[in-house]
């Protein structure tokens, strides 16, 4: 099979652009470069096509990987025909082509093997055969050496019998299907775990079945969890006579003692082979489901998340708020730089409020702060309340900001490089700081999974969850390009063509040389070539720089097509940007070439309207009911402003400014059906809930927003 007909016999997209495409990539091209700058060349494809085709790519050189090693393998052996071998050929299909690979695999001793060096196989081949009626007579002549008796005989040539049953891909396949259909996922508690604390958040799952096809992503993880920690048993479960039933009708074709024989061969293999190896793979590929299912979310979370809206260049206040070991306070400049820190302890058990109030006061004024961000942990609220308290001389926003994952960025080795003079407790307020200036700037720096805003994010395969949250970043990272001269080296590592060592090269270049004055200059840095450049650049902003292209998303490459269009239209460069009437006067088909067409030209338009546009909107302050402070003074009918703090299949979570946050199910989202969660919500969002539910106990609330 061609690679071409693989991709184009798994997605709706014209085998000319998957050439093309695969064409670019093949000249290490990255995707985020693809879709933006090679319209053409792909037929316009977006990112997420472009991501199929190299998944597809991928499977399909894994799939050849494997044939040539079967090859291979069963070549040596001595036993690959050409029928074989064109059978292996033609599969699409890992499954399948471990299915055709399973008879030559090599097996630990079986009993199948044990019974094949006693002489079994021709016994086993009669019985197959079904024409001999008087099977022990034939079985006697098989008595010698190990095999001590005829039951001993049958049994032996049951079990070959077993192996060949199992070996065959027609009954493989039925019973996949049977599983796939019909199958449940079955549950029940560890009695002597049963009482466990830590049981009980599993408890809905002590005695539980659900039909697998049908289980929902976070059930299917949670279960397994369950499981894992010891406190529930799993097992899949299937009408096993229904099953039985067909392989019976496939394989057995005479009423006779042969008959019998299989019969009995048919229910071992069932139970000791068949059952046990597709089970687990059938449980395995649920898994692989609910992981697919939670990774998407994550994924869509994420990028909700790294685009959210930035306050931009501002001087903030930032503050982690604490009780006993006091309030973290930094000032910032517009570029997110450290002016000043101090501890102020306004909460119990000091209680120095007046002396808190009186500090952030002067460092307001001192450091003519713009707006003020407080982290939404511990002592969130107090603090809060504190801040809104004080008049100051000028106005000043005020925003609380989710803190998940600024522990960790404080004690990480990027942290420890970029304020080595701080301790964890600074470094945290910093990033607090440095989330409402630019939540893409600062989140970049923390591992995906420690920012909160997935579920079973440690339960699904790792290696998945990084490629696809790796692919998130490198997308919004530039979607909204990336500021050369400020952008820190992990930011810049995602950057289309970068990567983590050129990164720390343009930093290094940077500080030694001082800001880059053009996107040329870019390519002074060192092992930077031709092809980085190439990727790069367009994806690169320089403010306030020579040319004004260069804080545009127009690539270095158009730069003499937009100065062609100047000079046609009585202009120069810099009277085109943003003078929309003279640009909706420019004929674009007259500039129309063999080597980039409309959207290219459509593209560079939009640019110059309006270059370097965030495409992110603009931090809006917000204030939750300061009434309420725990979950304690939740009562059930009120309406409370909230922020949606993370998305999942099954609802969404709202922080209304108390410890738990609450659950939107979907069933309360919306008065019409709800097919995509993030149709209707967004992480960030700000938003007005009905309390429905307080369980105190549990520490649960339920809210909805219809209503």
């Amino acid at each position: 099979m061609q690679l071409i007909t693989y991709i184009s016999s798994n997605v709706q997209i014209s085998q000319k652009s998957i050439e093309n495409t695969i064409e670019l990539l093949n000249e290490d091209c990255t995707v985020p470069f693809i879709a933006r700058y090679r319209k053409e060349k792909t037929g316009n494809l977006d990112e997420v096509e472009i991501g199929q085709i190299v998944q597809l790519k991928e499977q399909f050189e894994t799939l050849e990987k494997r044939k040539k090693a079967i090859l291979k393998a069963i070549d040596e052996q001595g036993s690959l025909t050409d029928e074989l071998k064109a059978k292996i050929e033609r599969t699409d299909n890992l499954t399948a082509l471990e299915d055709l690979y399973l008879p030559f695999k090599k097996k630990r001793k079986t009993k199948a093997e044990t019974a094949r060096k006693n002489g079994l196989e021709p016994l086993a081949k009669i019985i197959m055969s079904q024409r001999n009626d008087d099977i022990e007579y034939v079985a006697s002549k098989y008595v010698k050496n190990e095999v001590e008796s005829v039951d001993k005989a049958l049994e032996g040539a049951r079990h070959i019998i077993a192996e060949w049953i199992n070996e065959r891909t027609d009954i493989r396949n039925m019973v996949r299907r049977e599983l796939e259909r019909y199958s449940t996922i079955a549950t029940k508690v560890v009695k002597t775990k049963k009482d466990e604390v830590d049981a009980q958040k599993y408890k809905d799952y002590f005695d539980w079945s659900e039909n697998l096809r049908r289980i929902p992503s976070h059930r299917m993880l949670a279960i397994l969890r369950a499981e894992k920690e010891g406190f529930i048993r799993v097992k899949i479960e299937i009408d096993d006579t229904n099953v039985l039933d067909k392989i019976d009708r496939k394989l057995i074709k005479s009423n006779n003692e042969s008959g019998a024989e299989i019969q009995l061969a048919i229910d071992d293999s069932y139970k000791r082979l068949l059952l046990p190896s597709l089970t687990t793979e059938a449980m395995n590929l649920a898994k692989a489901k609910a992981d697919e299912s939670a990774i998407t979310v994550f994924a869509k979370n994420l990028q909700q998340l790294l685009l959210g809206s930035p306050l931009g260049e501002k001087r903030i206040l930032a503050i982690d708020p604490g009780f006993r070991t006091g309030c973290k306070v930094v000032c910032l400049n517009e570029q997110g730089d450290l002016l000043e820190n101090e501890t102020i302890f306004p909460h119990p058990p000091q209680n120095k409020a007046r002396e808190a109030s009186y500090m952030l006061e002067h460092l307001v004024k001192k450091h003519q702060i713009e707006a003020i961000s407080i982290g939404n942990g511990t002592a969130s609220r107090e603090t809060e309340r504190l801040v809104r308290n004080i008049s100051f001389s000028t106005p000043i926003e005020i925003f609380v900001v989710n803190e998940a994952g600024a522990s960790i960025y404080s004690a990480s080795k990027i942290a420890r490089d970029e304020f080595p003079n701080h301790d964890v407790t600074v470094r945290g307020a910093i990033s607090i700081g440095r989330r409402l200036a630019d939540p893409l700037a600062e989140l970049v720096k923390i591992d995906a999974k420690s920012i909160g805003v997935g579920q079973y994010q440690h339960d699904v395969d790792q290696s998945s969850l990084k490629q696809s949250l790796d692919t998130v970043v490198e997308h919004c990272v530039n979607k909204v390009g990336v500021n050369v001269n400020t952008a820190s080296a992990s930011l810049l590592s995602y950057v289309s063509g970068i990567g983590q060592k050129l990164a720390e090269n343009i930093v290094n270049y940077r500080n030694e040389n001082g800001a880059f004055d053009n996107r040329t200059a870019i390519k002074k840095v060192p092992r930077l070539g031709g092809k980085a450049f190439e990727q790069s650049a367009g994806f690169l902003r320089i403010k306030n720089g020579n040319n004004p292209l260069d804080n545009s998303a127009v690539h270095p490459e158009r730069y003499s097509l937009v100065k062609q269009m100047a000079k046609d239209a009585g202009k120069n460069v810099n009277d085109l940007i943003g003078n929309s009437g003279v640009l909706k006067q420019i004929k674009l088909q007259q500039y129309v070439t063999d080597s980039f067409g409309l959207p290219t030209l459509q593209d560079i338009i939009k640019e110059l309207e309006k270059p370097g546009l965030d495409p992110r909107s603009k931090a809006k302050a917000f204030s939750f009911n300061e009434h309420i402070k725990t979950i304690d003074d939740v009562k059930t009918g009120m309406v409370l402003p909230g922020i949606v703090n993370n998305i999942t299949n099954f609802g969404c979570f709202v922080d209304i400014g108390v410890k738990e946050s609450g659950l939107v199910h979907v069933s309360n989202l919306s008065n019409t059906f709800v097919k995509d969660i993030n149709d209707h919500v967004s992480l960030q969002q700000q938003v007005q809930v009905k309390v429905l539910e307080v369980d105190l106990a549990r520490k649960r609330i339920q809210l909805s927003m219809n209503f």
